[in-house]
């Protein structure tokens, strides 16, 4: 890793951006939900059900749900029968998660505060790791992916949800002014916190691109890696096998 990684537009120290990453889900992560339904028109939840289906989850195999503090993934995995461990690295994230399983009556769900970096789970553990919206947040993300593969068993799968480039010409330009003008705006109305939406809109900007991304999964050891775009590739899906 380089001396210096992005925390949005700014180049900082990799244990700086470790830290004010940090900050910022402190300070959203109560109402994280509520802006993903209000920057997204709500189809977040949309992205979020296709994405589990591809993941397919299985009854009874075990599945790490990587950054997944609030619990959306990891509801709709258990859903199906899948024993589930939901890991962050943030503890406010993931009291917000513990709270809404409560609400919905919800056990046998673990959760678990992990750096993606650093995992504690022992080698060919988990038959599946998913992460959704979370690896461009990590500061040494081809670290995460080298985790990712050691704790995953033989034949085990890889799926990552994340926003990347649209493609669509027009739409990119429309997307482009809202995000950088708008959505920042929405976090100050709503979360009353417009600097931290500014940070997590121009992280998607400095995010790699999809065919860059997936080769960082195949740098990882992961075999027949693909990328589903969403929208053009507004968003996309990442996967890949251990075998």
């Amino acid at each position: 890793m380089s001396d210096t990684v992005s925390f949005g537009f700014e180049e900082v120290a990799p244990d700086e951006k470790t830290r004010r990453v940090g900050g910022v889900f402190s300070n959203v992560a109560s109402n994280y939900d509520v802006m993903n339904d209000a920057m997204s028109g709500g189809m977040h939840r949309l992205w979020k059900d296709r994405f589990v289906r591809l993941v397919k989850p299985r009854e009874g195999e075990d599945i790490l749900d990587m950054a997944g503090g609030t619990g959306d993934i990891a509801f709709r995995l258990q859903a199906k029968g899948a024993n589930v461990t939901v890991a962050d690295i943030n503890p406010e994230m993931l009291e917000v998660g513990m709270q809404r399983a409560v609400k919905r009556g919800l056990d046998g769900l673990v959760w678990t505060e992990q750096n993606a970096e650093t995992l504690t789970f022992p080698d060919r553990h988990f038959d599946a790791y998913t992460i959704a919206f979370g690896i461009r947040n990590v500061t040494d993300i081809p670290a995460a992916l080298a985790e990712a593969h050691r704790t995953l068993r033989y034949g085990g799968r890889f799926f990552c949800l994340e926003f990347s480039t649209t493609l669509w010409p027009g739409f990119a330009d429309v997307y482009d002014w809202y995000s950088m003008n708008l959505v920042p705006k929405l976090g100050k109305a709503i979360a009353k916190d417009e600097d931290s939406y500014r940070y997590l809109v121009e992280s998607i900007r400095r995010f790699p691109g999809m065919a860059q991304f997936k080769g960082m999964i195949e740098d990882a050891g992961f075999v027949q890696a693909k990328a589903e775009p969403i929208l053009g590739g507004l968003v996309a899906i990442h996967s890949g096998w251990k075998i």
